[in-house]
C-alpha cells in the first residue's frame, strides 16, 4: 500500500494529485451549484490550442504558459458573450469550444509526432510530473484558494439568487468572470497531469458524489477533496499493481477518474433515503418581489 510511493515518480504523481484535490474539491462545489458542467467541459477543450502553441514554441516547458493564456482568454470570452443575454450560454459555449478545439487539432496535426502529442495532451501523463510542475501547481493552488476565500459568500449568493445579489449591490458580471477564471485556473493546474479530456471529471464528479452525503456546501467541499485524494491514491496504486504484478497496462489518469465515478455510483442510494433535501435551482425573482 505504501511501497510503490517510495519510487520518486510515484511520489511526485501523488503529490501533484494531492494538490489538485485541494482545489478541485471546493471549486467543483461551485461548478455543481451553478450548473456549469458544460462550461467546465468547454474550458478543458478551449485550453487545448494554448497547450499546442506552448508546446510548439517552447516544448514541454511551454505547456503551462500556453494553457494559462488560453484559459484566461476563454474565461473572459465566455463571460463577455453571455453577459446581458444577447447570446445563450449554451450556444456561445458550444461555438467557443468547437472553434478553439479545432484550432488546436489543426496545429498539433502539423507535427511529425502528431499521434503521441495528441494522446499526451488529451489524456495527460501524471507519472511524468516534474518538480517544476508541482511547484507551479502549488502556486496555482494558493491563488485559487485565495480567490475562493475572498468571494465565496458572494458566489454562493449569486448562485442561488442572482437577482437578489444584484439588488444587494453585487456586480454579478464580475462574479461570473471571477468564477470562470477560477475554473480556468483549475483546468490549467490539472490538464498536464490528467489531460484535457479527463480534467472535467475532477471539476464535476467530486461535488456530485459529495452531494450524496451532505447538504452543507463546506462539508461538500471537504468531502469532495477527500474523495479526489482517495481516488488519486487508489488510481495510482491500481495502475502500479496491474503493471508491475500482472503485466497489464492501465493508465493512471483514467483509473483515477473511474474510481471517482465508482464512488459516485456507490453513494447514489444515500441520496434517495427519506428526509434528504434537494439543493434548489437558482431562483429568478420578479421585480415585484425585489421591490417588496
Amino acid at each position: 500500500m505504501i511501497e510503490p510511493f517510495a519510487v520518486p515518480f510515484m511520489a511526485r504523481a501523488l503529490t501533484e494529485l494531492a494538490l489538485l484535490a485541494l482545489i478541485c474539491g471546493p471549486v467543483s462545489v461551485f461548478v455543481f451549484i451553478r450548473r456549469l458542467a458544460f462550461v467546465s467541459d468547454a474550458l478543458t477543450h478551449t485550453i487545448f490550442p494554448g497547450l499546442v502553441v506552448g508546446m510548439l514554441a517552447a516544448g514541454v516547458e511551454g505547456l503551462f504558459p500556453g494553457a494559462l493564456a488560453a484559459g484566461v482568454l476563454t474565461a473572459v470570452t465566455l463571460t463577455a458573450l453571455t453577459r446581458g443575454g444577447a447570446v445563450s450560454d449554451d450556444a456561445s459555449t458550444a461555438v467557443v469550444l468547437t472553434a478553439m478545439f479545432s484550432i488546436g487539432v489543426v496545429l498539433v496535426s502539423r507535427r511529425p509526432s502528431y499521434t503521441a502529442d495528441l494522446t499526451s495532451l488529451l489524456f495527460g501523463r501524471v507519472l511524468t510530473v516534474t518538480p517544476r510542475q508541482i511547484t507551479e501547481t502549488a502556486i496555482l493552488a494558493v491563488l485559487i484558494l485565495t480567490l475562493l476565500a475572498v468571494t465565496a459568500r458572494a458566489l454562493v449568493f449569486r448562485a442561488f439568487d442572482p437577482l437578489g445579489a444584484a439588488a444587494a449591490g453585487y456586480r454579478t458580471g464580475w462574479l461570473d468572470l471571477w468564477l470562470n477564471l477560477t475554473v480556468a485556473l483549475v483546468v490549467v493546474a490539472a490538464v498536464r497531469a490528467v489531460g484535457t479530456i479527463l480534467v472535467v471529471a475532477l471539476l464535476i464528479v467530486p461535488a456530485a458524489a459529495a452531494r450524496m452525503l451532505t447538504d452543507r456546501l463546506a462539508i461538500m467541499a471537504a468531502a469532495g477533496t477527500a474523495l479526489t485524494l482517495a481516488a488519486g491514491y487508489g488510481g495510482l496504486l491500481v495502475s502500479w499493481t496491474a503493471s508491475v504484478t500482472y503485466g497489464i497496462a492501465i493508465p493512471s489518469a483514467p483509473a483515477i477518474v473511474l474510481l471517482l465515478v465508482a464512488a459516485y455510483l456507490i453513494l447514489i442510494p444515500l441520496n434517495r433515503r427519506p428526509g434528504r433535501r434537494v439543493i434548489p435551482a437558482p431562483r429568478r425573482r420578479s421585480p415585484h418581489e425585489l421591490v417588496g
